[in-house]
């Protein structure tokens, strides 16, 4: 049995920065350990991308599969010239228009990224992220930092340090608390290699913002299939992720079919001695009056659906419950992103 680690837990304003703290845990990663801090999208688990035995504990305290790479972060665009081969202009661009920002880029990898952060590919998937502590972490650090979600492997992503602390106390050694984060869903992969840049996991940067800058862009097949013999070129590609304790059933039409639905479900699954909780939005709550709902947001608005998403799914859990029904959303845009996470989080899909 692994020993635990003595995690030290910190509040920080991201706009109150304490360099103090800042100085602490960039200390922390450069002497080979792993720190917990907030980005824009999740919390991230962070270590040294360039120590291969300090990228190794983020696998081990995750739980998470050896093929499925890991995303780095830098602070500024010009480090990213020391991390890839060639950066096309493409990329410049998109990097100009996004970054910081939740937006992630693969391209062919240097060297000096070994193969623990790219699971043995000759490509690296890089972010610069937009949150200031986040920022402040790297740049104190003076190295890329590789950082998944901080969450154990399967499990939803951490949008609140109360998140992480279930998954990951005792297992790291800082964690940094900096509030809730703003999108809630981890950020959009584009494989800058292909011919056509191809979305890899859509998140906060849709395909009509990058269509929008570079004029063409495409989803890639597994976003849409799930195939367990797909070679993962991104975190989110392979394995089933996002998964609460409970057993999700989505629902997908018209607003008033699956509301039909899920209330009739509801009272057959509840009579069979089920705990049962409803996933709805503002537009549908009028449905279920009466029975164990969250309101995960609003349909006009995505942002505050995705910035929800996988909070509510672990208020699920916290109340026991063992079925969440989960409406479906318009996949355009941020629409796309929050469908692929209550897919890869469903049991089932149920289509009225």
């Amino acid at each position: 049995m692994e020993k635990e680690i003595n995690t030290k837990i910190v509040k920080m304003d991201p706009d109150n920065i304490d360099y103090n703290i800042i100085k602490e845990a960039a200390d922390i990663i450069n002497n080979g350990g792993i720190v917990v801090f907030p980005t824009e999208t999740v919390y991230g688990i962070g270590a040294d991308a360039l120590n291969d035995e300090a990228v190794d504990k983020i696998f081990k305290a995750k739980g998470r599969p050896q093929d499925n790479p890991l995303i780095v972060h830098i602070a500024e665009f010009d480090e990213l010239y020391g991390l890839a081969k060639e950066i096309p202009e493409s990329a410049k661009i998109l990097a100009e228009k996004y970054w910081p920002g939740p937006l992630t880029m693969v391209l062919y990898k240097k060297d000096i990224l070994s193969d623990k952060i790219t699971a043995g590919l000759d490509t690296a998937a890089i972010r610069l992220p937009e949150n200031k502590i986040a920022l402040a972490l790297i740049k104190a650090s003076k190295k890329p930092i590789a950082a998944p979600s901080a969450n154990t492997s399967g499990k939803p992503s951490p949008t609140e340090a109360s998140h992480v602390i279930e998954d990951l106390m005792g297992k790291v050694d800082m964690i940094i608390d900096g509030g809730s984060t703003y999108i809630g869903v981890e950020s959009s992969v584009v494989d800058m290699t292909a011919e056509i840049p191809m979305i890899l996991r859509p998140g906060g940067i849709t395909k009509e913002d990058i269509v929008s800058v570079l004029g063409e862009c495409d989803y890639d097949p597994a976003i849409i299939r799930s195939d367990e013999k797909i070679v993962p070129k991104s975190p989110g590609q392979k394995y089933r992720h996002y998964h609460p304790k409970a057993t999700v059933i989505l629902y997908k039409g018209t607003e008033e079919n699956i509301a039909c639905k899920i209330n009739e479900d509801y009272e057959q699954l509840a009579s069979e001695g089920n705990k049962v909780g409803i996933m709805s939005t503002v537009q549908t709550e009028k449905y279920y009056v009466g029975k164990t709902t969250i309101c995960c947001g609003d349909r006009t608005n995505p942002i505050t659906i995705s910035s929800n998403l996988f909070k509510d799914l672990r208020n699920f859990d916290h109340m026991g419950m063992d079925i969440i029904l989960a409406e479906a959303v318009d996949e355009n845009g941020l629409g796309k992103a929050i469908m692929n996470r209550l897919g890869k989080a469903s049991n089932k899909t149920v289509t009225v």
